[in-house]
């Protein structure tokens, strides 16, 4: 009974790590984009490179694993195109657009705010109480939001791209987006991977069209030997192993769970800004980020009780 009860006590504490791993990678994204935009690589070619691969992977995997799961309704497939392309593919451009122009810590703080916008659509258009609770979240976490920014802070202030925010506020309500189309497709019977494949394809069909294939080719010749190994990585690392780890966990844990883990994320992109690029954070821009990283947290578990 005791190694019975031992080993469920670490499978437990595997599956509770999943998606704090998942946050701390997607936090380390920035570190690729702006290699890549330091060797002159567009956005739309930077995304393609890193999608293909993550679409390649988690369709070989499904295909093994279980076929069923490749399966949809041709009904619904205005779901997986509204996931892919109005979600992951905005997502990505002006996430990765927020990165170059700002700090690592105040794009993934923005992204982080998507909740917001979920609360938001939820009172607009499908009628749900806007609560106290609901109502203070949201006001600390945007107040948590200035502060990581520091435009309060003497000097700070005129640094601030306004790219750099337009980007990071488009970037969370592309999230937001993605969660209300996942949403319908789970409560249309599809598997959280069978979502995340497709949109991942949807949003890779549309970087078709902007993609620079000579680019690419460019890029590796200009990054040395190693360059291909530093994509496949920028593809298993942001895209691939996240979203496996992600959805993985949501088998065992709710949703709500699973995303308050994955919290760690602006904390990460954070560490990452201060020892990759020097980015060195304040006390108020600590500050801001446990403030709004709190707020989240408190709405996410709201909605998910709600739910």
């Amino acid at each position: 009974m005791k190694k019975s009860s031992a080993k469920s006590s670490v499978i437990t504490k595997l599956i509770l790590t999943m998606p704090v791993l998942s946050g701390i990678m997607w936090g380390s994204g920035g570190i690729f984009v702006r290699r890549f935009d330091a060797l002159g690589m567009d956005n739309f070619t930077m995304l393609f490179t890193r999608i293909i691969v993550a679409v390649a992977l988690l369709g070989a995997g499904l295909f093994f694993y279980d076929r069923s799961l490749l399966k949809i309704r041709p009904k619904d497939l205005w779901v997986f195109l509204g996931g892919g392309v109005l979600g992951m593919f905005g997502i990505n451009l002006t996430y990765n657009e927020a990165i170059k122009h700002g700090t690592l810590a105040l794009a993934s703080v923005l992204l982080s705010m998507s909740p917001l916008f979920v609360v938001t659509f939820s009172v607009l258009f499908f009628h749900e109480k806007m609560t106290l609770q609901k109502g203070v979240c949201m006001t600390v976490a945007l107040l948590g939001c200035v502060l990581v920014s520091r435009v309060l802070e003497s000097g700070a202030g005129a640094d601030l791209s306004p790219i750099a925010v337009g980007c990071g506020i488009g970037s969370a309500f592309f999230y937001a987006l993605y969660s209300i189309f996942s949403k319908a497709a789970m409560e249309r019977g599809y598997h959280a991977l069978t979502i995340t494949f497709y949109c991942l394809l949807a949003s890779l069909l549309a970087l078709i069209p902007g993609t620079n294939w000579g680019l690419i080719g460019v890029t590796i010749e200009k990054g040395g030997s190693l360059m291909p190994l530093f994509m496949l990585a920028h593809s298993l690392v942001t895209s691939a192993l996240p979203y496996v780890f992600y959805t993985s966990s949501l088998s065992f844990i709710d949703a709500g769970t699973a995303s308050i883990l994955a919290a760690s994320e602006p904390a990460a992109a954070m560490l990452f800004g201060f020892l990759v690029f020097s980015e060195e954070p304040t006390l108020l821009s600590v500050s801001g980020l446990i403030l709004t990283t709190a707020a989240i947290i408190v709405l996410g578990r709201s909605q998910s009780q709600s739910s």
